[in-house]
């Protein structure tokens, strides 16, 4: 029954359709994963995609933890001999835990408050008279004369009359309907406001335009509530949430007072009482955190799909590389890789120290380049980044090597250096000649290589420290394994670290297959993978197809065929009267398959359609081509910019204000949103992505305090409008605050 009415729910608050949401949920149930079920099980989900199917598994953790939580209420409830009928029912519909825990309030176990002390006084009876309102004549006093006994410490009618009024104000606190009127009514219409509390705090100014601020709850921006908050927990800033008191006051009156009766002065102020003392500041503290909750997700939104450009950026692919980790005094360390990622030798050379040393790095760094045959050179973007590419790319040129400079983020490849995997993989190196490794595998498979980071560590996102931390994980694992699964993983050569987000496998069984492999040999197919201990059917199941084996037994295992449909492919082939390996190595053999003739209770035309999509490009990387942006050589600092410049640079984080722009001088410059395209946006992500290249123009730059501002509209002439009668663009409302901080976040001052 309960399942049931789950089902109703997920399918009303998700608008999908019933028979694609009950599939799922079977699915799921059965130990599905995500990406398997929307790669692999499109007849029964009626092709719901990823997003899809993450809502719907969502949706069902929160209403079965909801039931659960609706049994314990009930049965405590029911201890007390106090559920009836409709505070049952009422339990058994709610959609919502605070409607749920609101229905609750009064029956849960609670500290010693002024309310239980005056009943423990014998005051409920009098606090009942007062509430039924009906004494129209005479006065509260004595109407509270019975109730004095200085023994249980109400020595007159006034201190009566005070405890049955804690009775009542704590009654109306426990109302579930007098708490969703003010929830809402402050949801609504509150606003958070802040206030400066030690400005000598702030050195920097960064919480100077909220000094005096206040926006509404229901629309402050994400970024704006989290730098508020932020604030405030550095002590710097007061955050208050204002009410509109006046309208909840009247409200509560209204639910308290049912006519004219001799208590309505004491009941008014038990209305005021119970608001300004007990629901007030348990309603600030839920919206306080709804309104956090709503930052929070919004900042992970934004954080995960700067992830997912990040991971799913152009690989180089297998060509070798020099990995360079750039440094002054210490010197740069160089590591090269083969094709396939392999350590081959390290060396470090001091380019950038003098004393003659330039010529050592020189000779050095050609010998490296020759000896191994290195394509690519990539540079990590941190210190010394832009002398060490001047220094590379000229040397190069004198020696007559076509090896293409590439600068690389180097976010958290500290992070790599000292982490467990990278111990594991590089036990005797240095941490500085793994991170130089790690920037030289960047290049060549940022996915394979970003898995082994943690992705807070990325630099690719904004507040990610200040947001809820379960769910930024959760968030952030869900986006690194479906751009694994989306890629697919090669069983040969795949670290454990990325063999554990493919669909169906944990971290152990990715160390199984890793230490099979390093045991047994290459894979020769993916039913090789039976052999690994512990590796049963469900995992094979909702592994394999994600899985590739390049030069494998099957042409097919390097697709992303499942294995179950192997049978149809194999019938496909044999009606055209070729191999399988005839089939996957012509791919314009696959156009003259009919669909139709294969579809079967297993394969539907969904599958059938992927598997043909697959024959037309089997073994297709799906991530965009490789492309590398250019910086120009005598812009290397923020004192070479001039205002008004033209250069090209890469997006390195988007948030809700804008983008970051890295140009290559150490600091990257902000774009703001306004500043994105000659249209209006009103989200930067719906212009620009993280890993892109764009082109820009200099608006301002402060080198004393590494601000740069930028414009990607201002460094392309507008698109010409076709037609006499072309309406113009209207203008995008204005939006002063949110302008005025992300100016302010840049270190411009905004007047």
């Amino acid at each position: 029954m309960e399942d049931a009415r789950i089902l109703d729910l997920i399918i009303e608050e998700s608008g999908l359709p019933r028979p694609g949401v009950l599939q799922t949920i079977a699915l799921l149930n059965e130990g599905g994963t995500v990406p398997f079920i929307a790669r692999y099980r499109k007849e029964q989900t009626g092709e719901l995609d990823e997003v899809q199917i993450r809502t719907i598994q969502d949706l069902l953790a929160y209403h079965r933890e909801l039931a659960e939580r609706k049994g314990t209420v009930l049965k405590s409830i029911e201890e007390q001999g106090k559920l009836t009928p409709e505070l049952k029912s009422r339990i058994d519909s709610c959609r919502k835990k605070t409607e749920l825990e609101d229905l609750y309030l009064p029956y849960k176990p609670k500290r010693r408050t002024k309310a239980t002390i005056a009943k423990e006084r014998g005051l409920e009876p009098l606090a009942d008279l007062v509430q039924a309102q009906e004494l129209i004549s005479g006065n509260p006093e004595e109407a509270a004369l019975p109730f004095v006994n200085e023994e249980l410490g109400v020595p007159n009618p006034a201190a009566a009359l005070e405890g049955a009024a804690h009775i009542i104000a704590e009654r109306l606190s426990e109302d579930a309907d007098a708490r969703a009127m003010v929830r809402r009514l402050t949801w609504e219409q509150g606003s958070f406001a802040s206030s400066v509390l030690a400005q000598e705090q702030d050195k920097e100014g960064k919480y100077q335009m909220y000094y005096e601020y206040c926006e509404p709850i229901r629309t402050i921006p994400s970024h704006r509530m989290l730098a508020m908050r932020r604030g405030e927990k550095e002590t710097i800033l007061k955050l208050v949430l204002d009410a509109p008191e006046e309208e909840i006051l009247a409200g509560l009156k209204r639910r308290l007072i049912k006519g004219t009766s001799i208590f309505n002065a004491l009941l008014e102020a038990v209305a005021v009482d119970a608001y300004r003392r007990l629901i007030a500041p348990s309603i600030e503290v839920e919206l306080r955190l709804e309104a956090k909750n709503k930052a929070d997700e919004a900042a992970i939104e934004v954080f995960a799909q700067n992830l997912r450009h990040l991971l799913l950026a152009a690989p180089a692919g297998q060509r070798r590389v020099l990995g360079v980790d750039p440094g002054l005094r210490t010197g740069c360390k160089l590591a090269a890789l083969d094709e396939t990622g392999r350590f081959l030798e390290h060396t470090t050379i001091y380019p950038h120290t003098g004393g003659g040393k330039a010529d050592a790095a020189a000779a050095d760094l050609i010998r490296m380049v020759r000896q191994h045959d290195c394509k690519l050179i990539a540079i990590g973007n941190g210190t010394a980044g832009r002398e060490t590419e001047v220094f590379v790319a000229a040397e190069l040129r004198k020696a007559g090597l076509q090896a293409q400079v590439v600068m690389v983020s180097e976010a958290g490849a500290s992070v790599y250096s000292a982490s467990d995997i990278a111990r594991e993989e590089f036990p005797e190196l240095d941490l500085t000649v793994r991170g130089a490794i790690s920037i030289g595998r960047r290049l060549q498979d940022p996915l394979a290589e970003l898995v082994k980071i943690d992705p807070k560590s990325i630099g690719v996102g904004q507040y990610q420290h200040d947001v809820n931390q379960s769910l930024l994980k959760k968030s952030l694992d869900a986006v690194v394994e479906s751009c694994v699964n989306y890629v697919g993983v090669d069983l040969n050569s795949a670290s454990w670290a990325l063999l554990s987000y493919v669909a169906g496998l944990s971290e152990s069984q990715g160390r199984s297959i890793v230490r099979h492999r390093d045991e047994n040999g290459a894979f020769p197919s993916r039913k090789a993978l039976h052999k690994v201990p512990r590796f049963g059917a469900k995992a094979f199941e909702q592994a394999a197809g994600f899985l590739r084996i390049r030069g494998g037994e099957n042409p097919l295992d390097n697709t992303a065929v499942h294995p179950e449909n192997y049978a149809v492919v194999e019938a496909m082939a044999a009606d055209l009267g070729k191999s399988v390996a005839e089939l996957v190595a012509q791919p314009e053999l696959s156009t003259g398959i009919k669909l139709e003739r294969y579809v079967s209770e297993q394969a539907g035309l969904p599958t059938l359609r992927d598997i043909l999509g697959e024959l037309k490009k089997p073994g297709r990387d799906p991530r965009d081509e490789f492309k590398t942006a250019t910086f120009r050589e005598d812009i290397t600092t923020i004192a070479d910019l001039k205002e008004g410049m033209i250069l090209q640079g890469v997006v390195t984080n988007v948030a809700a204000f804008g983008a970051f722009v890295d140009i290559g001088v150490h600091q990257d410059g902000l774009v703001h949103v306004s500043q994105l395209a000659h249209r209006f946006i009103k989200d930067p992500s719906e212009a620009v992505k993280v890993g892109e290249i764009v082109k820009v123009k200099v608006l301002a730059a402060d080198p004393q305090r590494k601000r740069i501002a930028l414009s990607i509209k201002q460094a392309e002439p507008a698109p010409q409008q076709k037609g006499a009668q072309q309406q113009k663009t209207p203008p995008p409302p204005k939006e002063k605050l949110s302008e005025k901080a992300a100016w302010e976040k840049a270190g411009f001052r905004v007047k």
